[in-house]
């Protein structure tokens, strides 16, 4: 089974989305601010410096930071993925998922990898139904990245440089 070229960018886009240190710097900027760049490391105390570093560059190739003299702040597509982070945090936790006690960089994760299995791997109501609001959380972040990540050229090899 292949899948089309649009679900193989949702599924490695949200994969980067994922990424422990993009998901503290995009919340520890929503949750608190602007950050001066020399204070990330003190910021992001639990990140190591290469963790850093690789989430400002992702952050930077999705168009997520604004760099302005106040220091590190989010553009309209970073304020956006802090809200389907919110949305997707939420989910979990009123599910625990993936158990009761958990970090939000986690939950996060474990949910965005939750949305790219087979649908029986989904949980279900009492009714055998798909989970309405995880069926929600799917769309935002679908929505995230059909407005903020725009198809890529694609040359006879696949994309272009």
């Amino acid at each position: 089974m292949t899948t089309s070229p649009s679900a193989r960018l949702h599924q490695s886009t949200s994969a980067v989305l994922a990424s422990p240190g993009l998901i503290r710097l995009i919340s520890e900027i929503d949750d608190h601010g602007a950050i001066p760049e020399r204070g990330l490391a003190r910021t992001l105390g639990d990140l190591s410096t290469h963790q850093i570093r690789q989430a400002t560059e992702h952050a930077d190739i999705l168009g997520l930071l604004d760099r302005s003299y106040a220091g590190l702040g989010l553009t309209t597509a970073g304020q956006d993925l802090a809200d389907v982070y919110d949305a997707t945090a939420r989910w979990a936790r009123r599910h625990d998922y993936p158990a009761p006690v958990g970090d939000f960089a986690g939950r996060i994760r474990h949910t965005f990898a939750l949305l790219h299995k087979p649908t029986p791997a989904e949980p279900r109501s009492a009714d055998n139904e798909a989970d309405p609001e995880l069926a929600h959380v799917r769309e935002l972040l679908a929505q995230w990245v059909d407005t903020h990540q725009p198809q890529q050229d694609r040359g006879a090899y696949g994309v272009a440089a």
